[in-house]
């Protein structure tokens, strides 16, 4: 659920600083201010503490800049006042620094679970300090917010539906991508999750959670766990019949208290006395916790 978008500030702080006063001129160029950032994605967190959008400058100026920051009704389905708050309808960048932020608080009790909620703002800047020939529209930003329910590790034991980019290239005896499993505590890992035959049948793996920053919540996944035999899903064998996983070094895995699901990515590789000989991927898979109702339905219906 996560996207990276290039930012802005990385510009602002790559160029010279340039002063509004012949003590900090360096750097012979225009001003512009503009948001860091194309896209804000932030959790509304239970505890009522404000999340930050900056705004940045192409100069560092010797005196306080305070500019007007507005919500832009057009394409938001977030409501100010119900859903959100402004701090100040101003920011201002301190003398001598580059960028500021912009708080905002997420009224979480008027924030439902499944929502996901955004709206625009827009600085409030004369023309000539819209940065329109390079970065056209940055003086806009979409803020979007999701609840962070508090962490229950129980809400991640009983039945869970497996829908796997993993088995979908490899299904081995699998007739789908997706599978329905048994989920349990580990008895001695804390916030620790078995999952029963998790792609393959007779072959558990365990998953970690991480709650401590719940801006940040993510999943790990321990190393040389294995997934299956090499013969019977890759119809070969060059390491020591085992295929093996662990969280990807290339991408975040994260969980959703509130919805209850997982986005795992796994890096699937051979190893051979040790040593790794072939990565098989790298695989996005998706763990969501159902009902038992649920369950029972998805077994007789659909035969999972």
């Amino acid at each position: 659920m996560k996207k990276i978008f290039y930012s802005l500030i990385s510009v602002a702080m790559s160029l010279c600083v340039m002063s509004c006063s012949e003590k900090y001129i360096t750097y012979d160029g225009p001003e512009y201010m503009m948001f860091a950032d194309t896209l804000s994605t932030n959790m509304v967190l239970a505890d009522g503490s404000s999340f930050y959008v900056p705004i940045a400058s192409t100069v560092a100026c010797d005196y306080d800049r305070t500019v007007g920051v507005e919500v832009v009704d057009a394409g938001s389905n977030a409501i100010e006042g119900k859903h959100f708050s402004l701090k100040s309808n101003s920011v201002t960048i301190p003398a001598g620094k580059l960028s500021a932020n912009v708080e905002i608080v997420g009224h979480y009790d008027n924030i439902e679970p499944t929502d996901s909620l955004g709206f625009k703002l827009r600085l409030v800047i004369p023309e000539q300090l819209k940065w329109n020939d390079l970065y056209a529209g940055s003086d806009m930003t979409k803020v979007v917010m999701y609840k962070s329910c508090p962490f229950d590790i129980n809400n991640f034991t009983g039945w869970c539906m497996v829908t796997s980019l993993l088995i979908y290239n490899y299904p081995g005896d699998n007739a789908s991508y997706q599978r329905l499993i048994k989920t349990e505590l580990h008895p001695t890992e804390e916030n620790t999750v078995i999952l029963h035959d998790a792609f393959y049948d007779g072959y558990d793996v365990t998953i970690t959670f991480n709650p401590e920053e719940p801006a940040h919540p993510l999943v790990t996944m321990d190393s040389n766990q294995v997934l299956s035999d090499e013969a019977s899903v890759l119809g070969w064998i060059l390491g020591d019949n085992h295929i093996l996983a662990e969280h990807s070094p290339y991408y975040d895995s994260y969980f959703n208290s509130c919805q209850r699901f997982v986005e795992l990515w796994m890096h699937v590789y051979v190893e051979k006395v040790g040593e790794n000989i072939g990565t098989v991927g790298h695989f996005y898979n998706i763990l969501e916790w159902v009902s038992d109702e649920e369950a029972d339905r998805l077994q007789r219906e659909d035969g999972m």
